[in-house]
Order: structure tokens, then sequence, then C-alpha cells
């Protein structure tokens, strides 16, 4: 089956879904399930309303990489298939669009098969995709920083001088990274509400949510290797929504001279499917401007930056849909996925399947796209009126935020799910 063809037949699927559904054939992301009448932990394809079922059809994988290796397919995690590489997930793409196509019977013309494979997306579960052994945030949104910046240092000092050179980031804590649909409790720690007087202790007064996206990393590099930017994309296999809550009140306190401690390592939230590297390519766009140009290591002229549609909305207990607060998109990034993972390695640090690299506060330009709560309600300065007629200058206990994101392609989208997490009291 060669891409020509697969252009003219994939296009439409024999499992039915709306133009608006994010899991059309031109995706096909990949996550971890069980359903209710088969508790095991395996790999699953999202399309339309239903999950595939890999292990189920795992015998159809007859291509020369994947029939070697079918066993990954029913893993309890995504890392062995990440491992394998672009040859593996290639191909696994291509057998999956023939699978699923309306020109192709083998499923869709078995029932017994159908009914085993094929299972309402409101029958399963879902896990996190991976063991996730390191996780990186990184600050890779201009607006953001500078916004940032400014409410605390001021405008003429908004971006330190390192920022326009290299992708900052800092190591995140992978243990309490959760996947969509876990409740966050509000963090306790310590506080300085007053300059003037020493710290509290007691639960954070200003919690914050911050829009992100982030990347799994498939094959890694050995230690004292590393990877270079004109390889980093066969290092990338797939991206999710991430929130990445934050202790305001917690992380100014503590942040100098180290960084982000408690205030980050509470919770973070990643939504469910990894939508692999190959159906978001259809979606690239031009890379920002770098002004000025990057140090060579960095520098590549592929585009690498992706025009994918962000929302947030917060749903407190009295609504039926998630107020809106935020609409951005991926492509406000200043640093591309492949400079973060150039400069996180070029030590020789070695990456490992599973990987999460976050891509930081995706903020732009215009106010409604300013990616926090932070930002939106500019310090506390400016409160939000929400659809019920509530106010927010940060989160409150029982506030729900959904995130949200996907492609517009011609006729269909290629979708994220949601990520989404609801804010219980502090434990106290």
């Amino acid at each position: 089956y060669t891409g020509r063809f697969w252009l003219a037949t994939s296009r439409m699927s024999f499992v039915s879904y709306p133009p608006e559904s994010d899991f059309s054939i031109h995706n096909l992301p990949y996550g971890i399930f069980s359903s209710e009448k088969n508790s095991r932990l395996r790999v699953g394809v999202a399309i339309g309303d239903h999950v595939l079922d890999l292990s189920a059809v795992s015998n159809l994988f007859t291509g020369s990489v994947m029939s070697q290796n079918r066993i990954v397919l029913e893993k309890p995690v995504l890392n062995d298939f990440m491992k394998l590489g672009r040859p593996a997930w290639d191909e696994t793409r291509q057998t999956l669009q023939r699978l699923l196509s309306s020109q192709e019977g083998v499923i869709r013309d078995d029932a017994s098969l159908r009914e085993r494979a094929l299972i309402p997306m409101d029958k399963v579960l879902m896990y996190l995709p991976a063991e996730i052994g390191d996780y990186t945030d990184f600050y890779s949104s201009k607006e953001h920083a500078t916004n940032v910046g400014t409410m605390f240092r001021g405008p003429e000092n908004a971006l330190m001088p390192n920022w326009v050179h290299l992708p900052v980031g800092y190591h995140g804590r992978a243990s309490s990274v959760v996947v969509s649909g876990t409740p966050i409790h509000r963090p306790c720690g310590q506080t300085r509400p007053k300059d003037d007087e020493p710290p509290v202790f007691g639960p954070c007064r200003l919690l914050d949510f911050e829009l992100e996206m982030a990347f799994l990393v498939g094959p890694g590099n050995e230690l004292g290797h590393a990877i270079t930017v004109d390889k980093a994309q066969d290092h990338i296999f797939g991206m999710v929504i991430m929130n990445d809550w934050s202790a305001r009140d917690i992380q100014k306190w503590e942040y100098v001279p180290l960084g982000p401690f408690l205030g980050k390592n509470f919770g973070t939230t990643i939504s469910p499917w990894v939508v692999p590297m190959q159906a978001l390519e259809p979606f690239k766009v031009a890379n920002p401007v770098q002004d000025p140009l990057p140090l060579p290591y960095l520098r590549h002229s592929d585009p690498y930056s992706f025009d994918i549609q962000l929302q947030v909305g917060i749903k407190t207990g009295g609504m039926k849909e998630p107020s809106i607060v935020c609409q951005s998109n991926y492509r406000n990034l200043y640093w591309t996925m492949k400079q973060q993972l150039t400069h996180h390695s070029v030590t020789g640090c070695n990456m490992r399947p599973g990987d999460l690299l976050a891509s930081g506060t995706i903020s732009g330009k215009t106010p409604d796209s300013f990616g926090s709560m932070l930002e939106l309600s500019w310090r506390g300065t400016k409160p939000l009126t929400l659809s019920d007629g509530s106010t927010r200058k940060f989160l409150a206990d029982g506030d729900e935020v959904v995130m949200t994101g996907h492609c517009q392609g011609d006729g269909h989208r290629v979708g994220f799910g949601q990520c989404h997490g609801q804010v219980l009291p502090a434990l106290v």
C-alpha cells in the first residue's frame, strides 16, 4: 500500500464520526486503557467515539518491523512501542489506516472481531500513556515570559539576558504527573503574604493553571552522546495537552535562587491520547523569527511549529459547559521542540523513552490568549467574570479546568481530547 493509495482511500473510515470529532482517521492517537469487560491495561487507538484495542488485532500487523514486535501492542504503557522509532511508527500508522479504512473489510465485515476490538469510549477507563521517567518543563513563550517578567521585575527587565539565546527550562516532578480527570488537592506550603513579615504555612491562596503542550520522547540517546538538531525529530513520538498546576504564592516565596519547587510539584495533568507527529505533519507552519540568531547547534530551517488551536475553560458547580477564559495557539511559542530536545541533551544528558518535555505556558499577544490566571487577571488586579456571573482572580475550590486543542483540516480535525481536572480543598 503506497502513500498515494492512502491519500485516496484513507479519508473515510467504516467507523462513523462527525466532522468535528477530534479522532478522525487522519489522527489515530495512542493511549492506554482498560474496559468494563477486561480490566487489563493495554494499548488502544482512538477513532471517532470508539477505541480500537490493538491487543485484539495485533496479529494483523504483518509488516517487516511490527510482525517481529507485536508484543509491544499488548503492553500496559507505550514506552516499548515508542522506543522502536520511526520505522515502527510509520508502519503501524499505515496498517491502522488500512484496517480502519472504508475500503478494508478485515474488521468491518467480521462482527465478532468488531465487537471485541472496537470498544465505545464510554466503556473504557484511560490511564497515563507512558511510564514517565523524567519530566522537564520549558519556558518557551516569549509573550508569557515577558508578561510574568513585567509583573515581577518591570518592563525594562522583563526578559532575562539568556532567554533569547537558549530554551530556558527546569526539571519537574515526574511522580505527580497524572492523567486527565484526576482531581488535584489545593497544596499547602510556605508563603510570605507581606514582605515585611515572616513567612506563614497554610493552603495556597493563589492557585493557577498553565496551558501547555508536551511531547513524549521515543528512542533515547546514550549518556555522553548529544541529540543533534538535524536528528531531533526522530526522537519525538507525539504530543499531549498539559496543565502545569501552579501555586503562585508558594512559587513567589521559594523560587530565588533555584527556580520552581513546591509551587509546581503537587500535580501536572496530561491528556490521555498521544497524537503522533505524523498526524500533525500537515499542520506545520513557519518557525518564529528568532533574533538574535541562536548558536549553530540550535539552528534549523525546516518548519517545526504547528497550528494547534488551544482553549481553556473553567467550570463551576452550577455550569453545564465551561466558561471559556483563554484561546491560544501552539504556534505562539518561540522555541521549537527540536530546539528544546537538542538543548536538553547537548551536555550528553541521556533521554529515555517516555520522558516528558513540556512547552511552558502558551500565551499569545492579546489578553484573551494569555495561558494562565496570573496573566489573565494580571496578578489579581483584573478579576475575570465567568459565564455564571462569578468572578475569579485565581482558582477556587471546586473549579474544574478544561483544556482542549485541535488542528483543523479540510472537513476533519486532528484533536487531543480533553485535559481536565478539578480543584479539591487542601488536606489540612
